[in-house]
Order: structure tokens, then C-alpha cells, then sequence
């Protein structure tokens, strides 16, 4: 957070207040939760991995924190990355999210099923960011960066 968003939070400016609680929001889920994400919003932190399951791929994501669904239309995953763009569609069309035990917080598992050869794409130095369209909401998520000791 710059200087200048300090000062106006510490000043009452209402706008600055809500700008650190999404801040310390996304960190904390990230503190809370030992595994590493993958990408974040302002709001949410998404995790993922791939999992084979006879012979069919599937991209698993959870995105814990603000966004919350439950629909009966499915939701869309743009990935962008370097040289390519894939546009995969969630297995189920039945989304739900559960709450979470800490307030503002909800955890959302939704898999998107991906060809092997897309699925060969997916290594977070080829990746750039991901679009979670969901019931006309957008989410969009940047890589994640790790630290040294990380990786």
C-alpha cells in the first residue's frame, strides 16, 4: 500500500479503509491456507492443479475469498498466457459455494475439464492470468508470485 493510502486511512478517508481490508483480506487467506495459490484478485485467491481421471484431464480450482455463486449455468475459465489463450467450461453446471468460517469468506470448487495437449500449457511460467466468468460476474486473477524459497 503507498504512503499516500496510509495517511488517508489513518485520516478516516473511507475509500483507503476499504482498499486495506481487501489487501490484508487476500494476504490473510493466503497466510491462513498452507498450500501456494496460483493467482489472485483483489479479493480472492484461487488454487488449482491438474488431475487425470480415466483417461479425461481436469483443471480443479478453489477460490476462497469474496466470490461467492450458486448456479444452475455452469461458469467459464479464460486462461491467457504467453502465445495462447484456452477458454474451458466447468464440468458440472451445477456451482454452489460453501461459506467459510471466517466472515466475507467463501470457498468455491469448480473443475474445468481440458484436452492433454491444453493441459501441457498450464506451467506457471507460461501463464499470465485467468478470467472466472460466473452468472455475469467477471473475476479476474493475476499470477500469483512466489518467492525465492517458494519455488
Amino acid at each position: 500500500m503507498s504512503f499516500i493510502s496510509k495517511i488517508k486511512t489513518a485520516f478516516g478517508n473511507q475509500k483507503a479503509k476499504e482498499k486495506l481490508q481487501i489487501k490484508d483480506n487476500v494476504e490473510t487467506i493466503i497466510n491462513d491456507i498452507e498450500n501456494e495459490p496460483l493467482a489472485i484478485s483483489e479479493s480472492n485467491v484461487l488454487y488449482a492443479g491438474l488431475n487425470e481421471l480415466g483417461g479425461y484431464y481436469f483443471f480443479q480450482t478453489v477460490i476462497v475469498g469474496t466470490f461467492h455463486i450458486k448456479t444452475m449455468k455452469g461458469a467459464q475459465l479464460k486462461i491467457t498466457g504467453n502465445d495462447f489463450e484456452l477458454f474451458l467450461e466447468s464440468d458440472m453446471i451445477e456451482l454452489e459455494s460453501d461459506h467459510s468460517n471466517v466472515s466475507n469468506r467463501s470457498i468455491s470448487k469448480i473443475d474445468f475439464q481440458i484436452d492433454e495437449a491444453d493441459a501441457a500449457k498450464l506451467d506457471r511460467s507460461n501463464l499470465k492470468g485467468f478470467v472466472l466468468t460466473c452468472k455475469k460476474q467477471d473475476v479476474t486473477f493475476s499470477i500469483y508470485e512466489l518467492n525465492d524459497e517458494e519455488e
